[in-house]
């Protein structure tokens, strides 16, 4: 994303969206510039944008949850409007990481932590977490420590 806030492309998206007649584009944009906008309200100051992108990721990770509940429970029309919501809030996020660049910032955790076992996990995990933040699953990241210590 270029140097405009979160906030600024969303109004910009938002007003795109309304002209374009986009309905379904227009309400998941305006769903999330309420949870900025509630989330600003809640600390009492503007967001920086790590707090913007905590805020995001917890809208994806939401919509992703339910979508293992209605697929599970044949919601085909759920499922598929959740599809579209991810997708777009998806191009929100930095651009996600791939499994080699995961990989090699977990290395170089682990040996930063000089942790060996998976009972250290949390402190790979809590010096990890805050470069890969939107940048990766939370999931993926757990597994890929997981499977790298004994």
């Amino acid at each position: 994303m270029s140097e405009n806030t979160l906030a600024e492309k969303l109004l910009a998206d938002q007003k795109e969206a309304m002209k374009a007649k986009d309905t379904f584009r227009l309400s998941v944009v305006r769903l999330l510039r309420a949870e900025l906008q509630n989330g600003a309200i809640a600390k009492g100051s503007p967001l920086d944008r790590e707090e913007e992108l905590t805020i995001l990721t917890r809208e994806v990770k939401r919509r992703k949850d339910a979508l293992g509940d209605f697929e599970r429970s044949g919601r085909q029309e759920l499922v598929d409007g959740l599809k579209q919501e991810i997708e777009i809030l998806s191009k929100y996020l930095p651009e996600q990481l791939s499994d080699d660049q995961l990989e090699k910032m977990v290395d170089q955790a682990i040996a930063a932590s000089g942790a060996k076992t998976k009972r250290e996990m949390g402190k790979v995990m809590s010096l990890l977490m805050p470069s890969i933040k939107g940048r990766a699953d939370g999931g993926k990241v757990r597994q890929t420590v997981e499977n790298k210590l004994e």
